[in-house]
């Protein structure tokens, strides 16, 4: 079993949808740290920087077994999430920033795997992806690369360090418009290849309602979306299939078995408010049923 340590600020976080409008903790660390309470999480760390003023969150964490370290930052960051009808849509705000994670704050934090939940473009340069890379493995969810904060608006740009960063980079996460504006295709197979061509060594591309793609070794691996039953809040769902694609994968899981985990573990956060809750046991239930009901 390998070591995982996800890095990431924990957001405020103000999620509008036609549903409901709620004040609640956000942000990659948090949603992959709730995501796996309720798994073995023997070996996860959770590495967090925000404000002293949401430290709450940590204890919260901290209570349901999940090892947090934190690097103190003058700031949280808050973000404003609204939905429309169409959940796979969203418009950001972000009403304030924290201090960026840089190498020298990280140079005590060991792990196997490190993945880093970037929220905004400058919080984690590329001295610091090299630094990790040099330790370990590093995954990387790379929405908050494509996120720049102007004003309170979030502008969507491209990663002007992607062609450097990505042979640093072992595992990558996009979804479609990411994955369009990386590498200037809508067609998914193809912009795998280009970023499995610039040194990623595991690119993951989610699909939305079409499902997932896994390419890596010259090889697809299809995952296919298993529908919920009700689509209530997609907030934090990349952040759920990078939880169960990466738990999965350090206890040896296959691509394939480990995207699936991952695919289901986002059905099941969909169809509730706030960060998955599930157990292993309630996932893999949802894949035997959703086997059995495809044959």
């Amino acid at each position: 079993m390998k070591n995982i340590c996800c890095i990431g600020h924990i957001t405020l976080d103000k999620v509008i949808t036609p549903r409901f409008e709620a004040h609640m903790p956000g942000g990659t660390a948090f949603y992959f740290a709730k995501a796996l309470k309720n798994f073995d999480h023997t070996g996860f760390t959770l590495v967090t920087s925000l404000g002293e003023s949401e430290m709450g969150v940590v204890e919260e964490l901290r209570s349901e077994g999940i090892d947090v370290k934190v690097i103190p930052s003058r700031k949280s960051v808050y973000f404003e999430n609204k939905y429309g009808e169409d959940m796979n849509n969203r418009t950001q705000r972000v009403l304030a920033k924290a201090d960026p994670f840089t190498a020298e704050n990280l140079r005590d934090i060991n792990a196997d795997i490190y993945h880093l939940g970037t929220l905004l473009a400058d919080d984690f340069d590329l001295d610091t992806i090299k630094a990790l890379a040099a330790k370990g493995t590093v995954a990387v969810d790379v929405q908050g690369y494509l996120r720049k904060v102007t004003g309170e608006d979030v502008v969507h740009v491209d990663y002007d360090k992607k062609r450097e960063a990505m042979p640093y980079i072992s595992i990558l996460k996009a979804n479609e418009k990411e994955m369009e504006v990386l590498t200037g295709t809508t067609d998914p197979r193809r912009a795998a290849k280009i970023l499995s061509g610039w040194g990623c060594r595991e690119v993951l591309l989610t699909l939305g309602d079409k499902g997932s793609i896994i390419y890596t070794e010259g090889v697809f691996h299809e995952i296919p979306a298993l529908p919920p039953a009700d689509l209530v809040d997609a907030t934090g769902c990349g952040d759920t299939y990078m939880a169960g694609y990466l738990y999965k994968r350090s206890r040896g899981a296959s691509y394939q078995e480990s995207g699936t985990f991952a695919a289901a573990m986002c059905t099941l956060k969909l169809q509730d408010k706030g960060p998955f809750s599930g157990t292993e046991e309630d996932v893999e239930k949802l894949i035997r049923n959703s086997l059995k009901n495809s044959q």
